[in-house]
Formats: structure tokens, sequence, C-alpha cells
């Protein structure tokens, strides 16, 4: 292997390669000293791994670099979480050849990145991992790069594991292709058996692999070289957006034809979305220009700046704040806009809104809404998958995501950057389609004891899940496929985990939308609700353990309103955590001995949005996290509770 050298960054055009005719016209060049790749795989199964061998393997480090491990997920939530949640682009030197490798999330919530991702490449690494087999997300991605026609290059990872079921596994991936509906040629698909860990391959089980080149081999052989139209002006495909403090909002994208370098102007050209008010004019298009005042590029795990770049290299370019996702940049003396990439809509809101408590100022050191809106604004500038809008109240936005577990990473960034916020309960978002009533589905996979299968079919048949596929694995466990409502998802992990004792794995894919399923079931028991300000306190708690499981301990700051424990049955109620024992002259050894107290339940961030109903919010804080009643008061809460009785007595008669 080649240590990683500069390389020039013009094109170079070249005939394409007698014994693998071209199928494309005579006219378009081949660029041969780039290639390009997107890695995919379910979550875990061990993609940010592999980049990082590969990396170090081709001589992207340094000898004496000190480098962390999965140096790909920088972000300090990706390294705490084991998950990729932005898709990043890297790049290594091969035999001379450029590859641009782009590694991409595993989790379905961050899907709208791999689909992105797959518009910069021309083939794709699907990994699996060799005991698990394919999973949701594998068929997910694998769908998604089937119906770009993109070649497949499937690597069997983990073969090291000692529950490793390598042929079996290569079974279940040929089942998997026939089931997407693939043809001939794209059902022939080359198989390399990896161990990232170790930084490994091979194309026969029974030859040990020494290092990654037979995979690198494989890549550059697979993955067609990028194709372009000598002469024509520039085309850059905008797939993505990053935000950079010095030069503002950077568009990432593929060069797809003509050259783009600093200096250049370039402009792009889009039609307005239909405006039902009729104040814009159908079909009318609208022309933004600007200069590239900066153009980089990736070099191992650094972005490097650059002065050109042609057909085939993934950019990030500076110079048109008002770019979004799906847009060409293109020459402005001829302009040739490509057909507009589309991005799937969001299906899950939340509302985050300023905190409002009497606890609210202690710790954090942003607390206005003028703050949260700036910071929102700031988000949707590099996450398309995310969306904001204003509410009736000033201080209240209501953000749009793909799933929990984005919406619940957003808070948690928020949170550490020192903002103080309350979120509510994620909502699905329902459409009307011919009259019909519809919502989102997701397609999950349980995998279970099989002793506990009776527990989970009860508890998702009150969600309204279907049971599509059920099957034992060779270990005995039982993998179960469901399809059913997001509602019925929302809060349901928590209450799989505690079923299960800890030893579900469950995993989840969007299936699109569908008929209303009606009234699902979320959490039966009610809460216990702090009554007064004040400390809580262990002689207060210990009368309640009993009937409640505690969310709080004692001497932990509390005020009314502030949900403190579960209750056993349904309903609320308002409790005094803050009761002191009464001091008597008296002593005895019965009423002098230590209380004893169950501790209290933890917390997450991720636990706290499952756990709240409707009438509840999540109060963060970069100390702390509350639960807590979206009325205080006692009396409001009562007073609410009324006029909806009411309510519902009137549309009964």
């Amino acid at each position: 292997m080649t240590e990683a050298s500069e390389r020039p960054r013009m094109p170079i055009a070249t005939e394409a390669p007698p014994e693998a005719p071209s199928t494309e016209p005579a006219r378009l060049a081949v660029r041969a000293d780039v290639r390009n790749v997107a890695i995919v795989a379910h979550v875990d199964h061990g993609k940010t791994t592999l980049v990082d061998a590969l990396l170090r393997q081709t001589g992207s480090f340094r000898a004496n670099q000190v480098v962390a491990e999965r140096v790909m997920d920088s972000m300090d939530l990706e390294r705490e979480k084991g998950i990729t949640i932005l898709a990043k682009q890297t790049n290594v030197e091969f035999d001379g050849i450029h590859i641009n490798i782009v590694d991409t999330p595993g989790h379905a919530d961050f899907g709208g990145e791999v689909e992105r991702s797959l518009n910069l490449v021309d083939s794709v690494l699907l990994l699996v991992d060799a005991a698990e087999g394919p999973l949701p997300q594998t068929r997910y991605v694998l769908q998604k790069a089937m119906a770009r026609n993109l070649p497949v290059v499937v690597a069997v990872n983990k073969i090291d594991r000692g529950d490793a079921r390598p042929v079996e596994v290569l079974d279940d991936i040929y089942e998997l292709f026939m089931d997407l509906g693939a043809t001939a040629h794209q059902i022939e698909f080359p198989v390399v058996y990896t161990n990232a860990k170790s930084g490994t391959a091979t194309r026969a089980l029974a030859v040990p692999g020494t290092s990654l080149r037979p995979l690198l081999e494989l890549l550059v052989s697979v993955t067609p070289p990028p194709t372009y139209e000598p002469g024509h002006p520039l085309q850059l495909l905008v797939t993505n957006l990053s935000a950079n403090e010095y030069v503002g909002r950077m568009a990432v994208g593929r060069v797809m034809n003509g050259s783009i370098r600093v200096g250049q102007r370039i402009v792009v050209v889009r039609e307005e979305p239909d405006d039902p008010s009729g104040v814009v004019e159908p079909g009318r298009t609208v022309t933004l220009s600007g200069t590239v005042t900066a153009l980089q590029t990736a070099r191992g795990i650094e972005r490097a700046d650059i002065e050109e770049a042609g057909p085939g290299d993934i950019v990030s370019v500076a110079g048109l704040p008002e770019v979004t996702i799906g847009d060409t940049l293109t020459d402005p003396s001829d302009p040739r806009p490509l057909p507009r990439l589309e991005v799937d809509e969001p299906t899950l809101r939340m509302t985050f809104g300023v905190n409002t408590s009497p606890l609210s100022g202690r710790d954090g050191k942003y607390l206005t809404s003028r703050q949260l809106r700036a910071r929102l604004e700031k988000e949707i500038l590099g996450n398309v998958a995310i969306q904001f809008f204003p509410t009736e109240s000033a201080d209240t936005f209501e953000v749009r995501g793909r799933g929990e577990l984005q919406l619940a990473v957003l808070v948690e960034q928020m949170r550490r950057e020192g903002f103080e916020l309350q979120v509510s309960r994620p909502e699905v978002i329902l459409r009307t389609d011919g009259g019909v009533l519809q919502e989102p589905y997701e397609r999950i996979t349980i995998d279970i004891p099989p002793e506990y299968i009776g527990t989970i079919q009860t508890a998702l048949a009150g969600r309204k899940g279907r049971l599509e596929q059920m099957s034992t694995d060779a270990d005995g466990r039982v993998r179960l496929e469901y399809v059913l409502p997001v509602r019925g998802l929302i809060g349901y992990r928590g209450q799989l985990m505690t079923e299960t004792r800890g030893t579900a794995l469950l995993h989840q894919i969007g299936e699109g939308y569908g008929p209303y399923a009606g009234e699902v079931t979320h959490r039966t028991n009610g809460v216990l609700v702090a009554d007064r300000q004040g400390t809580s306190n262990a002689y207060g708690l210990f009368n309640l353990q009993e009937r409640a499981e505690m969310l709080i301990g004692s001497g932990q700051d509390v005020y009314e309103g502030m949900v403190v424990g579960e209750n056993a049955r349904s309903g609320d109620m308002d409790v005094n955590v803050t009761k002191e024992k009464k001091l008597t002259n008296i002593r005895t050894h019965a009423h002098d001995e230590a209380l004893r107290l169950v501790p209290p339940r933890p917390m997450t961030l991720e636990t706290a949005i499952e756990f709240i109903g409707e009438d509840e919010l999540v109060e963060v804080t970069p100390m702390q996290i509350r639960l807590r009643k979206r009325l205080l008061s006692q009396h409001d809460r009562h007073r609410q509770a009324g006029a909806r009785e009411e309510a519902r007595q009137a549309e009964d008669r």
C-alpha cells in the first residue's frame, strides 16, 4: 500500500478499458484516478471501525500519531452512544487511486443522511454482522442502493466472533436480495470476509486475511470510475450542508461535470414551491448568484483547502448563503440544473420551549426565546432533516424530525451547550390522502429469549402491532418482526427492557404511511406530583415508596407540579415529599431507627421523553433532567380536568 500523497486536482481523461467496454455514450470521458464508495450497514455492524482500519493501513496517519478509536465519530455523543449520527466523508490513496469513502449512520432515525450520501457515490459497500445477519436498516439501505442501480460489494464483518455464522448469513443476504427483486446482474455480488477490529480481509474463509488489501482491490475493480462530458459547464449537486463559523454555510456535493475553483462565479436556478395563497406565480424560477469564497475537500480525517476540483470530486463550497439541499451549482453563462434531490419529510414533532419552572436559571447560560430561536435556526442550517416552526406562544417552537432518537440527540446537544429548555412528548405528524386519515408506520425487529414471546405479543397487540414474521436463531433466541404505528412505538423501548429484564434487542425502520390505526395504549399508571416547593426528605419519601416507584432521591429541590414518582395505580396523586418528622422528647429504638429508601429509578433524557404523557414536559438543564406537569398549579390542573369532563359529557348528550 502507498503512503497518502497529493494528487492533481484536474481530471485525468482516459478511454474506457477495452476489457470492460463502457455502456455510456462515446462522448463521455472517464476519470480513472477516482472512486466514490459509501459504506452502509445496520447500526453497530462495524462501519466506522472498518474506516479506521482503512485509514491506518493506507498511511493517512503519521507513524507516531496518536489516534483515538473510531476516529470518524468526532462528536462526543457519537463516542458515548457508539453510533454514527452524521454522514462523514474521508479518502484513502491506494495504488494511485483516490478512493472517497462516505461513512453513513446505521440508525433509522438518521436514514436521511444515508439517502443523500448515495447520490455522492458510484458503489456501495454493504457491511453485515457475521452473527446477527441482515437487520432492518440493512434492508433499507440495500433497497435504496438497488433503486439507483449501484453496484454492491458485500462484506461479512466480525468473522472473529465466537457465535459467527458467515455461511448462514451469506444465505440470508442472498434471500434479502431476492426479496427486494434483485436482477440477475445485481445478485451476482462479490463477497469479502472482514475483521474490522484487527484490520484483515479475505475472499475465502479458509484463507486467513493479513490486511485489508483484498477489500481495497475489490472496491477499485467493482466501483465504476466517474464519467463526465468534456467541455460541459459546471454541475455540482448539493447533497448536504455544513456550517463554518468563518465562511458561513457550506454546500457539500459532488462535481458531476465541469470544474469549480476559488473565485469562480456560480449560480443556483431553482423553481419556487407551489404557493396555495397564489402570491407566487406557478412555475416561477429564482436565480441565486455568488462567488466561491472557499473550497475544501477531505484529506484523511482533516478538511483541506484546495484551489480547484474536477468531475468526481466531493467538495464543500462556500459563497452562497441561501443554498439548500437539492440545489445545483452551475455556470452563470450556461446554467444547466440537475433534477432536484428530494428529501423525506419528518414524521414526529415536539415542542421546545423556554424553561418556565421555579428552578430555571440556576444551571444554564442561554435562557431566552431569542437564544432558543437562534440555536434552532443554526441547526437547520446544516441539518435538513430537522424543521422548526413558531407556535401561538412566543416562547415555544415546534420542532420536527424523523425519530425520537434524532430529536433527543438535538436536545442533548443543546443541553451540553448551556441551554435550559422544556420539551414535550413526541407526537406523530398525520396527513390526509384522498379523504383518508393516515399516520406513519415502523417495521421493528425484536430479538428476545423465547420465554418472553407471550409478554411481547400482548404488549404490541395493545399498540396496534401486526406480526409479520417469527424465526428462531441458532442460539435459541427468537426474532419477531412487527409493523406498527409510530404512535405505538413511542415509549415502548423502556417498557420492553423492563419486561425482558434487559435481554431484548430492538431495531426499527420506517415503513411509510398507512391508515390511522385508532387509539393506542401508552402509559397506564399515573404519577406522583409534588404539591409544594422545598427539598425532598427521606421521611416524606419513605411513606410514599410503598405505593409508587420514586424518580427522585432525598435532598433534591422540588417545586409544585414536579413529577416525583410513578404511581402503582392509574390516576395522578399530589403528595408532600418535603414532609419532615416532628421532633418530640420521647426517644425509643423503634422511632429512631434509620429509614431505608429504595434507590430512585435513573432517568436519562431518552427515557424521560418516552415516559411523559401529553400533559407533562421534560425540563432539561445542563445539570438536571426533571419531569413536570404543563400546568404547575394543582388548582389549574383540577380546573382543566373539570372542563375536559364537562366537554366529554356534552359530547355524549
